[in-house]
């Protein structure tokens, strides 16, 4: 068995997204999608529990809480090499953990395949931004992208709280505080409000979890703030209701009413197997005119989707449009078109004419 510092350079060396140290499997990387074992033997729970122990070792990290409370995130440097987001935790009673490798430098938007319309959001001053999609799909990298845009244009204070913190700014025309749960603050909404008294103009929130921080977040884009933030959903409907559903049936339509005045775009992506064996992002753009207020006010949410369909003209992109676009260059296979369609009938018979 090697160190975690020779896999943690052999990830890096393969290109790949991840690195699986699990007892019972070998250590695995994940490239293309795929996951595959980077040496031969099975790792033993004291194999598993010695690498993850050196990882902590290198972050300069008390490893109690894992021990504690059964899992942990933080993020480390490796000077030379790149940057790591780990989770640690306990599985079947051993140590594991996975790590998400992440470059130093900020990734530049065009090569990542993210749109211009997205980019936009750089020029935004107030209200409220959802940048949505599942665990892995390439959120954290369009913030990123979202953050250096603003960062090299304008003179603006720029605050992120994150949980861990992936790509590091450097201060260029803006000022950059990057805050990290657990190691600079205590918690999303605790960090939030602080903020508000740090004369912010951008407020990066690495998630929405629950009510409060949700409360917050839109009380901060409500006092002339520009907030971006995440949540784990697909699709701008599918957004919506989720915010919605988190409050009391008492107060969901004030809710509606405050979400319709503070949020600005809702952009919805995910990444699918390229058929170059690469990664390729699809993605859902929502601007709210004055139409999907309305249908936010008037609790007509599941209205939404059309409104996105017929309004290219004022860069909105359907989730399925995105996909079929990228089916059409090539970029992808029908089978991944379908399969990763919000209504894959409908694209089916697209596909099929």
């Amino acid at each position: 068995m090697e160190s975690v510092l020779t896999y943690l350079k052999q990830a890096v060396d393969e290109n790949a997204s991840d690195l699986f140290i699990v007892a019972g499997k070998a250590v695995s990387v994940k490239k293309e999608g795929e996951i595959v074992p980077v040496q031969g033997d099975r790792l033993l729970p004291d194999d598993s529990e010695v690498l993850v122990r050196e990882l902590y070792g290198l972050a300069h990290r008390s490893i109690d809480r894992c021990l504690s409370v059964g899992d942990d995130d933080f993020s480390l440097s490796v000077t030379g090499l790149a940057r790591f987001r780990i989770n640690t935790y306990r599985q079947r009673g051993s140590l594991a953990a996975v790590i998400r490798v992440v470059s130093f430098g900020i990734p530049n938007w065009q090569e990542m395949d993210i749109p211009e319309e997205v980019m936009k959001i750089a020029n935004m001053t107030r209200g409220m931004v959802l940048v949505t999609g599942p665990a892995g799909g390439g959120k954290s990298t369009t913030l990123a992208c979202v953050v250096d845009a603003v960062n090299r244009s304008r003179n603006a204070h720029i605050i992120t709280i994150e949980d861990p913190i992936e790509y590091l700014h450097r201060n260029d025309k803006s000022v950059i505080s990057q805050r990290e749960l657990a190691m600079d603050t205590s918690s999303y909404v605790t960090a939030l409000r602080a903020s508000l008294r740090q004369a912010p103009d951008v407020i990066l929130l690495g998630e929405m979890r629950d009510l409060e921080t949700i409360q917050t977040a839109m009380t901060a884009a409500e006092t002339g703030h520009l907030v971006i933030s995440t949540l784990h959903t697909v699709g701008a409907v599918n957004t919506m209701d989720r915010i919605i559903d988190v409050f009391p049936p008492a107060q969901q339509q004030q809710v509606r009413i405050q979400l319709a005045q503070v949020l600005k775009t809702v952009i919805s992506q995910q990444l699918l197997p390229a058929t170059n064996g690469a990664l390729v992002p699809a993605f859902e753009i929502m601007h709210l005119n004055n139409a999907v207020r309305s249908m936010v006010r008037d609790s007509r949410i599941h209205q939404i989707d059309s409104v996105i369909q017929t309004s290219a003209a004022e860069g909105m992109i359907s989730m399925d449009e995105s996909i079929l676009r990228l089916f059409k260059a090539g970029r992808i296979t029908a089978e991944t078109a379908i399969h990763c369609a919000m209504n894959p009938d409908q694209l089916q018979k697209k596909i099929g004419r």
